[in-house]
């Protein structure tokens, strides 16, 4: 094992997955919780942007479980043409 590179890429962050879509969304809603709205018309702004995330992580979520299940199907697809 080589800990001076494993050392350096963690001090670098070459180490680390990209963040997923769900964790931009969820930094996305704690950022638009702690807002403060100085009026009714940005109060309202503020909700509808609240919504749309909400509708967006729902098809994120949606998107990934098709991805997910597709994964699936070529696996088994290329377990079959493997025997």
């Amino acid at each position: 094992m080589d800990y001076r590179k494993m050392v350096k890429n963690f001090l670098l962050g070459e180490s680390r997955d990209p963040p997923s879509i769900g964790s931009y969304l969820q930094s996305l809603k704690e950022t638009l919780d702690s807002i403060n709205p100085s009026s009714q018309t940005n109060r309202r702004r503020l909700d509808i942007a609240k919504e749309h995330l909400r509708e967006v992580k729902r098809h994120s979520r949606r998107l990934q479980e098709k991805v997910s299940t597709l994964e699936e199907r070529l696996s088994i697809l290329e377990e079959d043409v493997d025997k």
